[in-house]
This record gives C-alpha cells, structure tokens and sequence, in this order.
C-alpha cells in the first residue's frame, strides 16, 4: 500500500506542476495575443503549429510516449490559446446585430452583411401554418422528425441529388447549424483534429472550439481562385485528423470547386477514413456545375442542408442533415438531450413547403449578384466573380485598410457589410450581400463607392 501511495503522490506532484507550467503558458498567449492585436496579425499561425507539432512527435518518439496523446493534449494547448487570443472578434453577426440596435434608434441600415434573403417564404408556407392545429402536429415527435416529413424529404432529396436515400438517413434540426453542431460534436472527440478551408463561415471552428476539436486552417487565395491545392489536404493529414469541411457553393467567396478537385478530396477521404462534412445549404443557388457529395456515396459523409436560403424561411429555423443511419443515430441521442424535437408546427410547415417551385428565388438571387459584380467592377474592387451562393467577396487595395474598421465605418453612414475577418485571416477583405432588392443594391453600392473615395 505504501508503494501505490508513494506513486500517487509523485503523480499528484507532477500534476501540480504541470498546472504551474500552464499558468505560465496561460500569461506568455495573453502577451502574444496582444502584440498580434497590436500589428493586425491573424489568432493561428499553421506554420508555426506544424513546426511545434513535429517537435512534439519526435519528443513523444523519443520518450517512448504514444504520440496520438501527445498531439491531443498539444491540440488541448493550441486550443486554449486561440480561446485566450480571440477577443472581441467582429463578424457579419455581430455587424448584423449593431446594425439592427441602430435601427431601434431610427436608423435606415441597408443591410448587405447577411445572407438573409428579402422575398418571402412560399404562398402555401402561410396556408400551412393555418392548417397545423386542424392536422393535429402539436405534440411531442420523434427526434429524427415527423416519419412523413422525412419520407418526403427522403424523396426530395433523392431527386434533386441524383442519389438514392431513406428517412433513416435523416434528421430534422432547428437549422443546418445545429446539425452541423452535432454532427462535430458527437463525431469527434476532444483533441481530434478538423480540416477548414478558408475562407468560410465562422460557426464551423466555432463549433469545434467549443467541443475541444482542434482546428486546422487551409487558406485559399484570390489568385488561386479560391482552390486548395491537393498537397495542402493531403500534409495537413495526420493520425489525429478525424474531419473535413467542404462548403460549396460557398460563403463567402461563392466558389464550386471543380469537379476533378472535388473527386480528388473525396478519395483522400476515403483513403484516410475521415468523416466529410458537407455544408450545402446553397446548393440551390449554384451557378455553374455543381456536384453533391451525396453522389459519391461515402458512408462517413455528412450532408446538411436548410430551408432558410432556399424557401426564404430563416426565422423558422428548420434544417437537416443527410447521413448513414449509424451517424444519424449518434446526432440524434444528442439532439433529444438538448431539444426532445424540433417542433412540430413547423416541421409540418416545411414539409409544405416543399411542394413549392422556389426557381424564382434562384433567379432572383443570381440576377442581384450579376447587378453587384458590375457595381464591383465599377468602384475597382477585386473579386472572382461567384459560381453561386448570394454573396461577393471582395478584396479592398488600399494600403492599411482594416475591414473591421471599415465595416463601422460604413454602419454610420448607413451601409451594412461583413468584414472579412469574421472568414479567416483577410482583414483587407469585406463580403457584399446581395439580399436586398435591386434599388436598395444600388444604393448600398453607391454608399460604398462615395466612402472608398476618400477612405
């Protein structure tokens, strides 16, 4: 007894230790993460992680250590000094909320920071909310979704994809960012890593943040089109690497990746058994020739999709996610933890919906990015032009220019846009919605015009 009580109190004092080195690490990121404020530096530096990441294998190796837990508590780390480092970040979200608080006190806002389109939901969305108390979906469901709105959806699905899928590869959630929340979260466990390509919407590293996931950024560049290079993917693989993002058409640059490029990512998934999930909630406004990873019919892929961007109905807050029957299980347990079930009302109320013709709501959208491509091109702002979504991503060639900055700026005189941050490490770059109607587009472009001019 005394021999175990002996260990125990050498790794009781080894535990305090290393709790004092982590108290000292803690105090070096805070000082690191306001230098990086100072001079406008990004939160990650990749090259600088792969360098203390080979570091931390070759020590493990050395020490005979397993170096999956070496890489894990590492990730545990890196994890820690983003959260310590990332402070106050502004995004489209938080411009979306200033704005609206500015309304509240008289303010006109174009809004061009969010992705929320202005028509309304489909005719018969409205007839159906007055038929759910006379149709009885009042009371609890099943957490996957009403059987019949997954039937329903199971068909939809299969027609517009050009695949083959049943309501068990099917959960209804309160928006695709829950399903993307479950998905990262009941797939992945605390220290695995995430493969993002940036730029891209901010919830998917936020999610994994918050679940313990490490996050490891490919950056895209205008001048590469917006494509990451197959040896970019392929030596951020490790053995600790568990996910990839894919979001195409995407936010916010709109780009679809070519169909060779997206093949090629798929079979290094494949190869290296790594979930892949799929964000594909603007599918419907692609442009050019686009491919759902539906089609290739991976087991380990996650497909989520929603009704917000398609049938305009993002205050409904009705999504869904498309998977193997064994991943769809895992995300419901978490989903009847935190919600029982989406709620009925409005499930019935979507299932309606899909027997609307939302073809105008394409054109619509695609003719507003056309109008602000030409604006863009007229004020001299450099974009590639979007092969779908609803969005610009525009770089601003000023010398100094901060997005974040720019995007207040612009709110005082009565334009909303997104910083490019919020995206990634593009802080001269800022994303242009094109949600409003053609007069408001004009306008908002014409205040971006007037205020680039003297900026």
């Amino acid at each position: 007894m005394s021999d175990i009580n002996e260990l125990r109190n050498k790794m009781d004092a080894v535990t305090l230790e290393m709790i004092r080195l982590l108290k000292d690490r803690t105090e070096i990121s805070k000082k690191i993460g306001e230098i990086k404020k100072n001079i406008g530096k990004g939160v990650t530096d990749e090259t600088r992680e792969d360098i203390l990441r080979n570091k931390v294998v070759s020590l493990s190796n050395e020490l005979g250590l397993d170096e999956s837990i070496a890489t894990k508590f590492l990730n545990f780390l890196l994890n820690e000094s983003v959260k310590i480092q990332t402070t106050n970040k502004q995004t489209h979200l938080s411009i979306f909320l200033k704005a609206k608080s500015m309304e509240q006190e008289g303010k006109k806002i174009i809004h061009m920071e969010v992705g929320e389109p202005d028509f309304s939901p489909p005719p018969i969305v409205k007839n159906a909310l007055e038929e759910v108390f006379d149709k009885g979906f009042l009371k609890y469901g099943q957490v996957r979704g009403i059987p019949e709105f997954r039937e329903k959806l199971a068909s939809y699905v299969s027609e517009k994809f050009s695949t083959n899928i049943t309501q068990e590869n099917i959960i209804v959630s309160p928006g695709a960012r829950f399903s993307i929340f479950t998905a990262i979260t009941t797939l992945l466990n605390p220290g695995d890593e995430m493969i993002v390509i940036e730029p891209a919407w901010p919830a998917y590293k936020d999610c994994a943040l918050n679940a313990g996931i490490k996050i490891r950024t490919i950056s895209t560049t205008l001048e590469g089109k917006w494509e990451p290079s197959i040896e970019q993917i392929r030596n951020t693989i490790n053995s600790n690497t568990k996910m990839i993002v894919l979001n195409y058409p995407n936010n916010p640059t709109g780009k679809i990746l070519p169909k060779k490029l997206q093949d090629e990512i798929i079979e290094i998934a494949r190869k290296n058994q790594i979930y892949v999930l799929s964000d594909e909630i603007y599918s419907q406004y692609a442009k050019e020739d686009w491919k759902s990873i539906l089609s290739y019919n991976y087991e380990k892929s996650i497909v989520t999709q929603s009704f917000s961007k398609s049938h305009a109905m993002t205050g409904f807050r009705i999504g869904y996610a498309i998977a193997d029957s064994k991943i769809i299980e895992k995300m419901a347990k978490l989903e009847a933890l935190c919600l029982t079930n989406v709620s009925e009302p409005i499930q019935y109320v979507a299932m309606k919906a899909l027997e609307s013709n939302t073809s105008i709501n394409t054109e619509t959208v695609q003719s507003r990015l056309n109008l602000l491509s030409e604006k863009a091109n007229e004020i001299g702002l450099e974009f590639i032009i979007p092969d779908g979504a609803m969005y610009l991503f525009v770089r601003v060639d000023k010398e100094g220019f901060d997005g974040v900055k720019f995007a207040n700026d612009t709110l005082d005189k009565g334009l909303a846009i997104a910083p490019g941050e919020g995206f990634g490490n593009y802080k001269n770059y800022i994303r242009i919605s094109a949600c409003q109607d053609e007069n408001s587009l004009i306008e908002g472009m014409n205040i971006l015009r007037d205020i680039l001019r003297d900026y």
